[in-house]
């Protein structure tokens, strides 16, 4: 019987490493992603940084302005021209529900204009919601709220 329960608390922590490692490999997954972003947000490349978000994207800018679709948001940035403006954004949490395939993020952001400054000219915090529903992890909605301006 001893053998029996030995292999059998075996067996339970291997299940409950591979738990936390999948959820360490999703997390892992959705920090690539948004260090890739903010690269492309920083390359200006609008293709790119679309490719991260669902078609329903919803995201609310840091003045507050909601902006209701993938295609809204392009034509949002179309309208600011030849800016070279990029944000980053660190995130400093996500939490998974693994059975939805739903994850939530927040941290900071910072945005720049390298053509007035090296430094970051406006900031504050954000939230993301990110969705696997399509296989991939993809940006469905996102809160900015600007608490910093230089």
């Amino acid at each position: 019987m001893k053998p029996i329960k030995s292999l059998l608390a075996l067996l339970l922590m291997y299940c409950f490493s591979a738990t936390a490692l999948y959820a360490q490999t999703e997390k892992e997954q959705i920090l690539t992603l948004r260090a890739a972003s903010n690269q492309a947000l920083k390359a200006l490349d609008r293709t790119k940084v679309l490719s991260f978000l669902t078609d329903d994207v919803l995201v609310t800018t840091g003045n507050g302005t909601l902006l209701t679709s993938k295609k809204a948001l392009e034509d949002y940035i179309l309208e600011a021209g030849d800016s070279k403006m990029y944000w980053v954004r660190t995130a400093q949490e996500i939490e998974l529900n693994e059975k939805r395939g739903l994850a939530w993020e927040n941290g900071f952001w910072n945005g720049y204009n390298p053509e007035k400054s090296d430094d970051a000219i406006v900031g504050g915090k954000y939230s993301a919601m990110w969705t696997k529903a399509s296989g991939e992890w993809k940006i469905k909605s996102q809160l900015f709220v600007t608490l910093e301006e230089n």
